[in-house]
């Protein structure tokens, strides 16, 4: 008996079907066979990649090990250099006032130094660290008073590396308040009293106060320089700020003020410019500056490179005049 129609049509459809099914689980497992493959082979390509990058760095690592050490002491060298020229510089400026002071005192051969310490001491011991007014120093002013030096004194305002550093050099050209007596011996300093105590003190001296140690003794000490200014007098001023003459500097609110005529001739101001320069002498802060000043005394300004002030320093053979 032949089987009907019906049933060979669903045996073909049926054997097709496995075929199919066949086919694809065939595929399937290819397509995982190839994918597992891929990521090996990613995988070797990674770590192949790793460990050349490794290697490489590590050749780099031991490549510059001599220059390192050449470096290393070249570091400690200099280490040893600076700490060696600035440590006792620091150490004399913060932990020992009193030994400062008479140290730079005596370089001068002009005073008994140990009578202007006790002279300094008086004006904040046994004080209120805040509660040390401007008149506390008068009697050291008056102990080693500020002598007239006409045409030679020079006043700054923000540019103080500039200006010691080329009086440091040209004293026969300028003098500023840091170079006298005074000025230097207490130059960097820091101290204060406490009540109770007769010490000098060098830490916990506040400075935010308006009658502290410090800033009290620099006003006093600008406004006895400035009284004694004489002849064509100099000043310093920076055009790297946007407002050169500050009227809450100490030059604007001390010093200005106390040069008269016709004891003082002229005012000539040096006006620093460096890279970047935010101002020059045109700068309208200048102008109260001028009108500052005590009628009689001629107003002169000058835009000078720091380059030159720097060349004027180092060759004595500039007359001063010349400088700028």
């Amino acid at each position: 008996m032949f089987p009907s129609f019906y049933a060979l049509q669903m045996e073909q459809e049926k054997q097709e079907k496995q075929e199919e099914q066949e086919e694809q689980e065939e595929q399937e497992e290819q397509q995982e066979q190839e994918e597992q493959q891929e990521q090996q082979e990613q995988e070797e390509q990674e770590k192949q990649e790793e460990q050349e990058e490794q290697e490489e760095q590590e050749e780099q690592e031991e490549t510059p090990r001599p220059w390192k050490r050449i470096l290393s002491a070249i570091t400690v060298l200099i280490i040893v250099t600076i700490g060696g020229v600035l440590g006792p510089i620091l150490q004399t400026n913060e932990s020992d006032p009193k030994s400062t002071f008479l140290s730079r005192c005596k370089k001068f051969n002009q005073y008994d130094c140990q009578k202007l310490w006790d002279a300094f001491q008086q004006a904040y011991v046994n004080k209120d660290p805040c509660k040390v007014p401007v008149e506390a120093y008068d009697p050291l002013i008056a102990a080693a008073p500020f002598k007239p030096q006409c045409n030679k004194m020079m006043f700054w305002s923000k540019t103080k590396v500039v200006v010691h550093g080329f009086t440091a050099k040209r004293k026969d050209c300028f003098v500023t308040l840091e170079d006298t007596l005074l000025g230097y011996s207490l130059n960097g300093l820091t101290w204060c009293g406490k009540q109770g105590s007769n010490d000098t003190f060098t830490t916990g001296c506040p400075r935010t106060c308006e009658n502290n140690p410090v800033d009290s003794f620099w006003i006093r000490a600008s406004a006895a320089y400035a009284d004694v200014a004489c002849g064509d007098v100099t000043a310093m001023l920076s055009g790297s700020t946007t407002t050169p003459f500050d009227p809450t500097s100490t030059f604007a609110k001390v010093e200005v003020t106390r040069f008269k005529a016709p004891k003082v001739r002229s005012l000539n101001v040096v006006m620093v410019i460096q890279k970047n320069a935010k101002s020059n002498c045109k700068n309208a802060s200048l102008q109260k500056l001028k009108n500052a000043l005590h009628k009689g005394i001629a107003y002169s300004c000058k835009d000078v490179p720091e380059s030159r002030i720097q060349e004027c320093g180092s060759k004595p053979q500039i007359a001063c005049r010349t400088c700028w």
